[in-house]
């Protein structure tokens, strides 16, 4: 005796589900399509060269003797003083 596979007979689909399940398909595939194209565009960044030395900013901190307490240079200029520090 022979029995069949429940898989082996699909049951037909109710139309009002299938349409259900291809239109939330078909907005699935465009939403992946978006969000690709978004990523695309926010992934890529300008290249931009690596700073040489020279073109880096100088931070300086001086607390030696004779000089201001806490004094934060920028480049040779003073731009912060840093209350109750004496080194870092």
């Amino acid at each position: 005796m022979m029995k069949t596979s429940p898989w082996a007979t699909p049951a037909p689909e109710h139309p009002v589900r299938r349409t259900a399940r291809l239109f939330t398909a078909a907005l699935l595939r465009a939403a992946s399509v978006a969000l690709d194209r978004l990523a695309r565009r926010v992934a890529v960044a300008p290249h931009r060269p690596a700073p040489t030395l020279s073109s880096l900013a100088a931070l300086e901190f001086h607390a030696e003797a004779g000089a201001p307490e806490g004094a934060l240079y920028l480049d040779g200029e003073l731009v912060a003083r840093l209350p109750g520090v004496t080194r870092l």
